[in-house]
């Protein structure tokens, strides 16, 4: 019982952090790439709809994308949902490709990035509280109706705290090594 529920943890914790790992990818640092539009969703035919499923993306130089949409209809749509976004970017439709040239990164700018950076491993740090929350609780349920010993309780306990640890140590460093990359000139 109390191994299930480790294991469930473990695999919720695992999950939170490839998430934040996919926030931080959407955050820019010096090159452009495709991977910061993961996050744009694009209204086509009225549903939301990832910009990746639309679209190539090519990287010609350091700051420019071009993004060449699989259907030509879409490419309005696109372009407006790429203004929307937070990205900073300022597309160019020439009919055919849309082009995205990424301003400079100013040291506010970066400065921005390193708080918007900061938020998203905050609150992958809060996903990870909620599932140590939610197994604490099921291992209490498990000691409490029987199906487990106090001592396996307070060790499962001991597994859960460190296994929470470890994964929030990761998102820590995985966030160091992010802002070092953004306020690197």
């Amino acid at each position: 019982m109390i191994e299930e529920i480790l294991l469930e943890a473990t695999e919720k914790m695992d999950k939170a952090v490839e998430a934040a790992k996919v926030d931080f990818a959407t955050v820019r640092t010096g090159r452009a790439n495709p991977a910061m539009f993961s996050k744009v969703m694009v209204s086509y035919y009225g549903a939301p709809t990832p910009l990746q499923q639309l679209a190539s993306f090519q990287n010609p130089e350091a700051r420019t994308l071009l993004i060449t949409p699989f259907d030509r209809a879409a490419l309005n749509d696109i372009e407006r949902a790429l203004r929307d976004s937070d990205l900073g970017a300022n597309p160019s439709n020439d009919g055919n490709v849309i082009r995205v040239v990424l301003p400079e990164l100013t040291q506010e700018r970066r400065k921005e990035y390193v708080k918007l950076v900061r938020t998203k491993a905050e609150d992958a740090k809060i996903s990870m509280r909620n599932i140590r929350r939610k197994a604490k609780d099921g291992l209490d349920k498990a000691v409490k109706d029987g199906d487990a010993g106090e001592d396996e309780g307070s060790r499962g306990e001991k597994e859960l705290d460190a296994l929470t640890k470890s994964h929030t140590d990761t998102i820590d460093d995985m966030l160091k090594r992010k802002e070092a990359e953004l306020l690197e000139v």
